[in-house]
């Protein structure tokens, strides 16, 4: 056990950078200075994957942080390997009162009863942003269907002497890709375990994403993958070369104290019906450390749980307050009614639909389905095809 002045040290690897890195290193400041028992202390390990990688390397060699956090996909895995704290019976864990979107149990289906092996905080959905000019100078509608989406991006698409205003940006991403397949009425995993990767609903997923690339000329897939994708997205909405994208909410306030034009937040489009997937991350506290840090670590995430820490997060960042009272606090405060964005975010839960709680999850994920989606899109592949190999590589994973 690791002692520093008389406090016991928590050792916290995290992942989040720009503005995201300073608001956490900013609460880790105040815990510090908030008790004398606990000391956390926290590292920077790249992006998300980048920091799994190195989780995973460290928990095979004994040498693990306390705590960390890691994307929702991998939890089942870490579960069923053993490596995670069970905190449902640490002191106050009954109490914190998570929205139930947005919690372990929400997030997931047919997960483990009873447990609490992941603490939400960075926690968001996808959501669609809109150049607010372009919209009423085009006199375009927010789009609130599929045909609804595709004629808007086609009307505000604009090809100019120095280049092309695209009407809608999107990474061509699993998360994203996760979302349309609900939209069109699939799910990935079936109730008997089966990968299906929604069917018929997968493919008109990836069909529709083509025909607005290739058809309709409309859609611009960003440059690079993983964050760097996403960050391209983000920096074409704010220079102009994008009128509508779907990101993170966890880009929220970034876009609006940077965008020079009104951000229009709304809802991601129904399909056959509405549908969302949640993302960021969740806190996990690995089994391998002593009990006195796991119990510091404890510690530190009750003390973020709480509704002003809470809301300080969700405010200053665009990630979803995570507890009940943080949203009730919030709105006690009027923070609603002058921020109508973080209210499509908050408001766009009721579409949430979880994720199956299935150890091969991430791999699915990262070895069937993402490199396989950047071959339909880019390049036109049969969509049919295309998913019919990402199901067989998915049972070999």
């Amino acid at each position: 056990m690791e002692r520093e002045g008389g406090r016991v040290v928590a050792t916290l690897w995290f992942s989040y950078g720009g503005r995201n890195r300073e608001v956490l290193l900013e609460l880790v400041r105040r815990f510090n200075r908030a008790q004398a028992k606990v000391l956390v202390r926290a590292t920077f390990q790249g992006d998300y994957f980048e920091a799994l990688a190195r989780l995973r390397t460290a928990l095979a060699a004994g040498a693990g942080p306390t705590f960390s956090h890691v994307v929702g996909e991998v939890v089942p895995y870490l579960h069923g390997a053993g490596v995670l704290e069970d905190l449902a019976g640490y002191d106050g864990a009954s109490r914190l009162g998570f929205v139930p979107a947005l919690g372990q149990h929400g997030s997931f289906q047919g997960g483990p009863e009873g447990t609490l092996v992941a603490v939400p905080f960075n926690r968001s959905t996808p959501i669609m942003y809109i150049d607010g000019r372009l919209l009423e100078r085009g006199r375009v509608r927010v789009p609130d269907t599929w045909d609804a989406l595709r004629d808007a991006a086609v009307a505000l698409t604009e090809r100019r002497p120095d280049g092309v205003r695209w009407g809608h940006e999107v990474p061509i991403n699993w998360w994203f890709w996760v979302a349309l397949l609900g939209q069109a009425g699939g799910r990935l995993v079936e109730p008997d375990g089966t990968v299906s990767l929604g069917g018929d609903a997968g493919v008109r997923a990836v069909q529709f994403w083509q025909d607005l690339v290739h058809r309709h000329r409309a859609m611009r897939p960003p440059p690079g993958r993983d964050y760097n994708a996403w960050q391209a997205t983000n920096q074409d909405f704010l220079a102009g070369r994008a009128a509508i994208i779907w990101t993170s909410t966890a880009f929220l306030r970034y876009l609006e104290d940077n965008a020079r034009f009104p951000v229009v937040a709304a809802p991601l489009p129904a399909g056959v019906r509405r549908a969302v997937p949640t993302g960021g991350t969740f806190f996990v506290v690995l089994r391998s450390a002593p009990r006195s840090a796991r119990e510091a670590a404890w510690s530190f995430l009750r003390w973020m749980c709480q509704p002003e820490n809470t809301a300080h997060w969700a405010t200053r960042t665009g990630y979803l307050p995570v507890t009940t009272e943080a949203v009730a606090l919030l709105e006690a405060q009027g923070h609603y009614r002058t921020h109508p964005n973080d209210r499509v975010a908050l408001d766009q839960l009721a579409s949430v639909e979880p994720w199956p709680w299935a150890p091969r999850l991430f791999r699915v994920q990262r070895d069937a389905v993402e490199p396989r989606l950047e071959e339909a899109v880019l390049l036109g592949r049969d969509a049919r095809a295309v998913l019919a190999e990402a199901r067989a590589a998915a049972r070999e994973s």
